[in-house]
């Protein structure tokens, strides 16, 4: 193929709820939309997922922009690609910025699947039919607040039950959440919240028979979460850190972690993803797909990653109901006793409102 077009979107959209974690509240969503069309007029379609504050990580709306529109759409425009996977060698001079590349990746990625009239899951390599999801929970104003969230979303059929910690919010809650629903699949997710300092209080959630505690320590390391590991009956899993196949190696190699959370926009779209899915299935290393509260673009690729086999736990995929008014895709992701259906129609398997984009849009440009 040959990428004639590429059009970047900037969106903002209203949240249904404040969404609070460790490092702060998100009250919208504000990301970039990424179209692109080969020569015979075919669209494909990806999802920028960088923050507009640099507190997740390093990148950020702004960055991603001039990222793409100096560097990486040049280096696309009018390149021969027969295959996805060729543009990680076109953008490797380029060093970090995954989440800027993993935008155009995951857009080819769905054009190619259009082009072979096939569903992006199929083309990744997907076996499953259905996939089984959980909630993520965000710091609430009071714990008998979480309760009520829990207790709705369980009634709604989740799977899995993602609680945000800080310090000052983490053994308090965990302990009384376990005591009112003492067998639901429950988790904890720091964000980097914590150090070594805090060994005590982490090894306190080992009593909670936890599915997991995510991301711990800080955002960049794996050698202080293998001693934390080392002391934890609680598996740890990592996020922040892992944003390749080598992370991945090395941080399995250490100890640092016995469970990977992969975010195809942090670990620089689906041809990164499905190496750490392969790698980590071959040694059987639990794999689920987290969130970055994603539009709907965002989460059918999600679904289409979670797919493959190597996926075993549920992921942070809910459906677009629990965030958005509406969403940008018809139809929106609907979730049925915990489980979504994997699409099986050419692409992602949704398709975009242009109406709903055009309405959401603060500013778009276009690259020939």
């Amino acid at each position: 193929m040959k990428i004639k077009q590429v059009i970047l979107r900037h969106l903002k959209m209203d949240l249904l709820y404040p969404f609070v974690t460790s490092f702060g509240a998100e009250y919208d969503k504000d990301f970039i939309l990424v179209e692109i069309m080969n020569e015979d007029g075919l669209v494909g379609w990806a999802e920028n997922v960088a923050m507009p504050t640099p507190y997740y990580n390093e990148e950020t709306v702004k960055t991603n922009w001039h990222m793409l529109e100096d560097f990486l759409i040049p280096t696309l425009l009018n390149s021969e690609i027969h295959h996805p996977d060729e543009l990680a060698e076109k953008f490797a001079h380029i060093r970090g910025n995954y989440m800027a590349k993993a935008c155009l990746n995951m857009a080819v990625w769905d054009l190619y699947a259009r082009e072979q009239n096939a569903s992006l899951a199929s083309v990744l390599g997907g076996t499953k039919k259905t996939i089984d999801v959980g909630v993520s929970i965000g710091i609430k104003d009071s714990i008998e607040a979480t309760l009520d969230v829990i207790e709705q979303r369980r009634a709604e059929g989740y799977k899995r039950f993602k609680l945000k910690i800080k310090p000052g919010w983490d053994v308090e809650l965990i302990d009384k959440v376990r005591k009112v629903f003492p067998e639901i699949p429950l988790m904890a997710d720091a964000n980097s919240a914590y150090t070594l300092e805090d060994m005590n209080l982490l090894k306190a959630l080992d009593d909670y028979n936890l599915m997991m505690i995510e991301q711990p320590l800080a955002y960049n390391d794996i050698i202080d979460h293998a001693e934390l590991q080392a002391n934890l009956k609680t598996p740890i899993c990592l996020d922040e850190s892992i944003h390749s196949l080598e992370d991945t190696k090395k941080a399995l190699k250490l100890g640092s972690c016995k469970i990977i959370n992969v975010k195809v926009g942090r670990v620089g779209g689906l041809t990164e993803a499905k190496k750490i899915h392969d790698y980590c299935l071959e040694r059987n290393v639990p794999l689920w797909c987290g969130g970055m509260l994603e539009a709907g673009v965002g989460r059918a690729h999600n679904i289409a990653m979670t797919a493959m086999p190597g996926f075993t736990l549920p992921g942070d995929t809910a459906g677009s109901s629990l965030y958005w008014a509406e969403d940008i895709i018809e139809p929106e992701v609907t979730v049925e006793n915990g489980t979504i259906t994997v699409p099986t129609t050419p692409g992602m398997g949704y398709e975009v409102s242009m109406d709903k984009v055009k309405k959401y849009t603060l500013y778009s440009k276009t690259y020939r």
